[in-house]
């Protein structure tokens, strides 16, 4: 399992990253990013923390990679806020779409695509138009197993394969019961209607990508 969105103490997360990683090798992920919630009042102090987590790939069989979920920005300052994570040492850049259960600002999915973010969280009815768009600028669309977003995976999944943008399956963890094993992931990306092939690259391929884009 590779997990392109997490969350930790550093924001609304229950666990210490290191609880957080220490759960998630039990689950046998290879790799993991910590994404925690942030915007320009807290971002040096939470991925100077994150980043710090580096120390478990001593330790343990896995990947930790230090990011952030920009989360409820004004649209027009999204971009900004990329390019400032990506200097402080950002490796996965998430910006929380427009989800169906929380009011996020209309526009989001939209700026977060401009601003060239690595993934777009659970983005909702997104149009046909923007996800084209994030197809053209390489941003992956995600297919969530986080109850009450999760209710528009089959619209993300269709669009996604309308226009050829990259999906990626995230869990959003939150809690402990959040994590995935690779068999409960792979379900969630064909409930979503994806076929065995658009599942596994969801799940392996895009991962990866984004991954070795930012070494």
């Amino acid at each position: 399992m590779i997990d392109l969105h997490t969350h930790s103490i550093f924001s609304d997360g229950e666990l210490l990253p290191s609880e957080l990683v220490r759960r998630a090798v039990v689950h046998g992920y290879t790799a993991i990013a910590i994404t925690d919630h942030i915007d320009f009042t807290n971002i040096e102090h939470v991925l100077d923390g994150i980043k710090k987590t580096a120390y478990l790939e001593e330790v343990w069989d896995i990947q930790v990679l230090p990011g952030v979920e920009i989360t409820h920005v004004p649209p027009r300052k999204i971009k900004e806020l990329v390019s400032m994570a990506r200097e402080l040492g950002a490796r996965i850049v998430v910006v929380h779409g427009e989800t169906l259960a929380e009011p996020v600002i209309p526009g989001t999915n939209r700026a977060a695509i401009d601003a060239g973010a690595d993934i777009l969280a659970h983005p909702g009815l997104i149009s046909t138009e923007d996800a084209a768009l994030a197809a053209k600028q390489g941003v992956c669309l995600e297919i969530t197993s986080r109850c009450g977003h999760n209710r528009a995976n089959g619209h993300v999944a269709r669009v996604a394969e309308d226009v050829g943008a990259a999906l990626v399956v995230g869990t959003d963890s939150h809690s402990p019961g959040d994590l995935l094993t690779d068999e409960q992931a792979y379900k969630i990306a064909l409930g979503a209607g994806l076929s065995e092939k658009r599942a596994n690259d969801a799940l392996i391929s895009q991962p990866l990508n984004l991954i070795n884009a930012h070494r």
